[in-house]
């Protein structure tokens, strides 16, 4: 047999956490089709890895990729870290089944303009994604901020019985068009009134359809702990899964908090299914929020709509050449984006060496200024933190990217490499592979990732190109229990 593709003489991390090992890997058509010591079939490309390192392609489980995906398929920010899976809909908002009636609003504006919002079903979303062909795959969460921006005339309070229900009806439809769950940006004042009870409603829908919770936490400043119990409450009610978004213990005050958390993690994880994920960067970045304005770290505008000039300088820069304080400052630059270096690195350490951590970018394409994330996240785990500071072993750095983030998310046959599974692959190596992005220059496609395969094309690879766009869009499956 003549297989398309082969991969010789390269070391498999197979996505799983077990150890590494030798190998040929052949494939044909959009999947797996061996994987042996030697295999001596022909193959119409045969590509040489060794020294290289063969592993599933990397699933970003936080993404605000639902507009880019579509209107740049090509989509390098991703494709170039070895990410063959994008995870989109993530902190309560989501392009999929959001209707916009005038301005956007905070932190919808994250995706895109009003005209960009045009996909009121999942189905009209799969469809956008399938008319594009993007060289990755996508899945989508909804957001519980888009489901309120459709259903209620004033998003500063809390949801009416009548507005529960529709948003019940509407979230019940979109999982049985495939959605993988709901998300929820609680932080946000678009969505900080809505009360637990509100969230509760939303966790039955999931049950029923088997979808997963993930949560931007009401707060991840000094109230931690109680945001992290109402997480946990949310999912025990609605008998979900709970995935807390980008754990982290922001502002000067909590630093060194993790401690706390995760013990908190540990014991709850005795009784639910819990667990979170994060990048790996000390910084945060997201809408200039006049809550999380102080003097007690630096902050960086990435952009603002009313002075685009300022973009890339401090907010202590600016208020001082404008004579004013860093409140009047933010007031004068809003609607406006930002870099908070709100964390401790002992913190990430901490949260990416837990076990139930995944991996996830959270990078905002839309910034003209972008954090580094959006083009880095996953080369700098492997590089800095797996290769060079000894973090965690390889196999463990790539398990976070793969395996344990298909699993969480219902991504039949992906994650792993193994026979019959779908051909999402990346080759790269160990000893130079890093991330290149940086706050000053964060448009920086990585070093060392060689070759990137999805669903079976060469999709990336020699002269940081992109080769091929055979991304798909990706239902949650229904289960055997479901089906019955």
């Amino acid at each position: 047999m003549k297989f398309d593709y082969l991969f010789r003489n390269v070391t498999v991390i197979d996505g799983s956490g077990g150890p590494e090992y030798r190998a040929d890997v052949a494939i044909q058509d959009d999947r797996i089709a061996q994987i042996a010591p030697s295999i001596s079939s022909e193959a119409q490309h045969e590509i040489d890895g060794s020294g290289r390192v063969l592993a599933p392609g990397f699933i970003d489980v936080h993404t605000h990729d639902d507009i880019n995906v579509i209107r740049i398929p090509e989509y390098l920010p991703k494709i170039s870290q070895g990410v063959t899976t994008v995870i989109v809909g993530n902190c309560g908002i989501s392009a999929a089944c959001a209707t916009i009636k005038g301005q956007v609003p905070d932190p919808m504006n994250l995706l895109g303009e009003a005209q960009h919002f045009a996909y009121p079903t999942v189905e009209d979303y799969a469809h956008a994604v399938a008319q594009a062909r993007p060289a990755i795959n996508v899945g989508t969460l909804i957001g519980h901020t888009a489901l309120r921006n459709n259903h209620m005339d004033d998003l500063f309070r809390a949801a009416s019985p009548q507005e529960i229900s529709a948003m019940r009806a509407q979230l019940k439809l979109a999982l049985q068009q495939g959605a993988l769950g709901l998300s929820t940006g609680l932080a946000y004042a678009s969505a900080f009134q809505s009360t637990t009870e509100e969230v509760m409603a939303l966790a039955e829908e999931l049950a029923e359809e088997n979808g997963v919770y993930t949560t931007h936490l009401r707060s991840e400043f000094e109230p931690i702990l109680d945001a992290l119990d109402e997480a946990f409450r949310i999912g025990r009610h609605g008998k979900v899964p709970v995935v807390v978004s980008h754990h982290k213990c922001a502002g000067a005050k909590n630093w060194g908090r993790t401690v706390e958390t995760l013990k908190l993690f540990d014991k709850v994880r005795e009784q639910q299914d819990v667990s979170c994920d994060c990048y790996p960067y000390s910084a945060s970045s997201s809408t200039l929020d006049m809550k999380q304005i102080t003097d007690e770290f630096d902050i960086i505008i990435t952009w603002s709509q009313p002075h685009p000039e300022v973009a890339g300088q401090s907010l202590k820069q600016i208020a001082q050449s404008w004579s004013m304080s860093l409140h009047q400052a933010g007031e004068l630059l809003m609607p406006a984006g930002a870099i908070y270096y709100n964390m401790d690195e002992q913190d990430v350490r901490r949260v990416m060496r837990y076990p139930v951590t995944m991996i996830g970018s959270d990078g905002l394409p839309n910034d003209p200024m972008p954090h580094p994330r959006l083009w880095g996240a996953f080369p700098r785990v492997l590089g800095h933190y797996s290769r060079d500071e000894k973090l965690f072993p390889l196999t463990t750095a790539i398990h976070k990217m793969t395996g344990m983030s298909a699993a969480r998310f219902q991504l039949p046959e992906r994650g792993l490499l193994k026979c019959g599974y779908y051909a999402d692959l990346v080759l790269f190596d160990p000893a130079t592979v890093r991330d290149v992005a940086s706050f000053s220059d964060p448009k920086q496609p990585a070093a060392g990732i060689e070759a990137v395969m999805v669903n079976g094309v060469l999709s990336y690879g020699q002269g940081q190109t992109v080769t091929g766009r055979a991304g798909r869009f990706l239902r949650r499956v229904k289960t055997h229990k479901e089906q019955k």
